[in-house]
């Protein structure tokens, strides 16, 4: 049988082999080996006694990344298909859609958004920042790239299930993302502006993200988000014109699992769209 390490892609037995995940690192705790975990394909973190895990036969991971691949690909289309375009030769339209800036702790992730809006023409950079540097870089990458909207991920996940929901500490990542919308705002104070922030990530502590000034966050229910939540509010914003404020209501039924995964104060849009009668 072949030892789990560093890179493994397992699920854990106790759990039902609910989840798929990379194995991070492996650590010896009071004389046992526990492997750091990360979802394959959800935005979550974990840990577990190596004992408990079990390796996944690599035809059913080159499974799940096809489909993962494909559901994005879908995605796209349907997004695409839906702009509708009326065209009118008597006007002409210019049309600016909202500048996206995203910070996510996941390089595959940060890839895989990149492409997601470069497929849909928005304008978007994305940069691939551990979960814990996020508060040190975003002000001066504000600075920089001044963006409409700023989308704070990566990965996160509950200590301990079902307790301590108010304990900043049973969260893996939420205090990183906490302090990251925190000096957004900052930046915001400082340099008269009014950012779209989305925080968080699967199970993130959604109260104190949307206390620190984040417009949506995740997750009221602490369940795990899928991939393309975060992303899917940025092209939201992005793509809404200035004067339209955008409820959780709006965008709900885009989300895999609705308000139960991301809620929030809502937003105005950050499109502008003028036009030119010929």
């Amino acid at each position: 049988m072949k030892q789990i390490k560093k890179g493994s892609i397992v699920v854990r037995k106790s759990h039902h082999k609910d989840v798929i995940f990379t194995v991070i690192k492996i650590m010896k705790i009071n004389g046992q080996d526990i492997a750091l975990l990360r979802g394959l394909i959800e935005r979550f973190e974990a840990d577990s006694p190596v004992q408990d895990l079990e390796l996944v036969h690599p035809k059913i991971v080159k499974e799940e990344l096809k489909r993962f691949q494909q559901k994005i690909d879908d995605k796209i289309q349907k997004d695409l298909t839906s702009r509708v375009l009326t065209e009118n030769r008597h006007i002409h339209e210019q049309v600016i859609t909202g500048k996206i800036l995203h910070l996510d702790g996941d390089k595959k992730y940060s890839t895989k958004s990149y492409y997601y809006y470069k497929k849909l023409g928005l304008n978007a950079i994305v940069k691939n920042i551990p979960e814990y540097k996020q508060p040190q870089v975003v002000y001066s990458l504000l600075e920089i790239y001044t963006p409409d909207i700023l989308i704070i991920t990566g990965h996160d996940g509950m200590i301990k299930r079902n307790v301590g929901y108010h304990d900043i500490y049973n969260y893996r990542n939420s205090r990183h993302f906490i302090q990251t919308v925190k000096e957004a705002r900052r930046y915001d104070a400082e340099h008269h502006k009014n950012t779209v922030i989305f925080a968080g990530a699967c199970q993130s502590y959604f109260e104190a993200l949307i206390s620190a000034g984040a417009n949506f966050a995740s997750s009221p229910a602490r369940i795990l988000i899928d991939f393309l939540d975060p992303i899917v509010i940025a092209e939201k914003v992005a793509l809404t014109e200035k004067h339209q404020y955008i409820t959780i209501d709006d965008i709900a039924n885009e989300l895999r699992d609705g308000k139960q995964g991301v809620d929030g104060i809502g937003a105005n849009g950050k499109m502008i769209r003028s036009v030119t009668f010929l």
